[in-house]
């Protein structure tokens, strides 16, 4: 895997997938938190290629209670696609930040689509409170920031599963979920079929962060030309991620969250980066945009010594 040499940062001000307003201020608070400045200390360029057009709720109306805008929703993830492989093709590292979890699709598809081009494989690495498996079929809510882990499997709908260039995006043996903690039982059922490896909180309790920042890796690894990390800042715990979009309790910690990071920047085959779910208007003095950017930092190799 090739140094990173250059960042090509997009926002994603998508608040469509959830059921109230504010993640769409995410990109914005990252912004403001100096993602910029941070990754240039770095030694490395950055190039901030400004936000992806996303539909406004109050313009719209839900066609479909079960999968509330999710042709506005789709569109948007086409764009970014489409602008995620600009960055690929140009040899630069993508760093999306967001924005509600619904733009993962756009995110894998774009990056997945570039490597199945070249005939390998993306690996997976999600870090969430949540499965994000859910499909508009078993959604108790019809909210699709619940469905894109789903949608980039191949599970459910085909506006959303059929962006990338293949179905599924990414196979499922490449494919691990890290700080799990809140499912539902229908969602629950589709992670067991889908045969995706799950870590939940227990899981870290009883292993520690060390060996399943390990295990992971290898997992997201085996067979394929590198890994996406889609970070989801409600897996963090809700004393170090306040301004999130879903906060639950007993989450991951600062430090276990750092040294997940870390690990992932050793390994040196992190190809492509999210953030997501960033909720200003939860938060306190910007501090869940100031984590984010301490992540993305750690995951491009801060060192301490």
């Amino acid at each position: 895997m090739k140094k990173i040499s250059k960042v090509c940062m997009h926002g994603v001000p998508m608040d469509l997938g959830r059921g109230h307003r504010g993640v769409d201020m995410g990109p914005s608070a990252i912004r403001i938190a100096g993602m910029g400045s941070g990754i240039k200390a770095l030694g490395i360029e950055f190039e901030d290629r400004g936000n992806i057009p996303v539909e406004i709720p109050e313009r719209l109306v839900p066609k479909n209670k079960r999968a509330r805008f999710l042709r506005p929703i789709a569109d948007a993830c086409e764009l970014l696609r489409d602008e995620v492989r600009i960055v690929m093709d140009e040899g630069h590292f993508p760093l999306v930040v967001g924005g509600d979890h619904s733009i993962a699709v756009g995110t894998i598809a774009g990056v997945s689509g570039y490597f199945l081009d070249q005939k390998e494989e993306l690996g997976l690495i999600w870090f969430d409170a949540h499965g994000d498996f859910n499909t508009p079929d078993t959604s108790p809510t019809g909210n699709v920031h619940g469905m894109p882990l789903a949608s980039c499997l191949g599970y459910g709908a085909p506006e959303l599963c059929d962006i990338g260039r293949r179905r599924p995006m990414v196979l499922p043996e490449n494919v691990v979920l890290i700080g799990i903690r809140d499912l539902d039982q229908s969602e629950r059922e589709l992670l067991r079929e889908s045969g995706v490896k799950v870590f939940t909180m227990h899981d870290i309790d009883r292993l520690g962060m060390a060996r399943v920042a390990m295990e992971a890796i290898e997992i997201a690894s085996t067979g394929t030309a590198g890994f996406h990390v889609s970070f989801d800042l409600d897996g963090c715990d809700p004393s170090i991620a306040k301004g999130v979009g879903t906060p639950v309790k007993g989450g991951v910690g600062y430090r276990e969250s750092h040294y997940l990071m870390e690990a992932v920047a050793q390994s040196q085959k992190l190809v492509s980066l999210e953030m997501t779910e960033i909720d200003p208007v939860l938060d306190d003095g910007n501090s869940t945009a100031e984590l984010a950017k301490e992540l993305v930092l750690s995951a491009l190799g801060t060192r301490i010594l």
